[in-house]
């Protein structure tokens, strides 16, 4: 065996795997989406799953409230009139779509969470009119899946360090 072949087998295993896992908890978005059963949130599938059974009002209410968002804000995100919303009884299951958009708002709060350092540092960045955003606030953008995409995007350049 030549020696770089060597060399690169043993370097092989040396990444730090705690840089792919969520440290700590296999629900990564746990305690946003507090209320529901214990469920391994870090793979796809499972998400998937959550997502197709709906939510509990109770945890939209939960979700909104941690994340600073008001009724309102929260229904314009999901296309839902906010007065429908308030008829749903707190144990009953929201519609699939719905908690799609719960899910996808507790996973971007969470990977800004973690690229800001702080949760309130993110809820601050979220309200904010941003140039790159064309002076929309990162918040306006959620009522659709490529807004959702576009401040994810804009979170991977913010924590590699590229600027607009």
């Amino acid at each position: 065996m030549s020696y770089k072949k060597k060399q690169n087998e043993e370097n092989l295993f040396n990444e730090p795997v705690v840089a792919y896992v969520a440290q700590g908890s296999v629900n990564p978005f746990a305690g946003l989406l507090s209320g529901i059963k214990p469920i391994d949130l870090s793979n796809d599938f499972n998400v998937l799953r959550l997502t197709r059974q709906g939510l509990p009002k109770r945890v939209l209410l939960s979700l909104a409230k941690k994340i600073s968002l008001t009724l309102q804000e929260l229904a314009d995100i999901m296309h839902i009139s906010e007065r429908t919303l308030q008829r749903y009884d707190d144990e009953e299951i929201v519609k699939t779509e719905y908690a799609e958009k719960a899910i996808e708002l507790a996973r971007l709060y969470t990977r800004g969470e973690t690229v800001f350092g702080s949760l309130d540092k993110f809820k601050l960045w979220m309200k904010t009119p941003l140039y790159v955003f064309k002076g929309e606030t990162p918040l306006s953008l959620l009522d659709t899946s490529i807004g959702f995409a576009i401040v994810f995007k804009e979170l991977g350049r913010i924590e590699h360090g590229i600027f607009a």
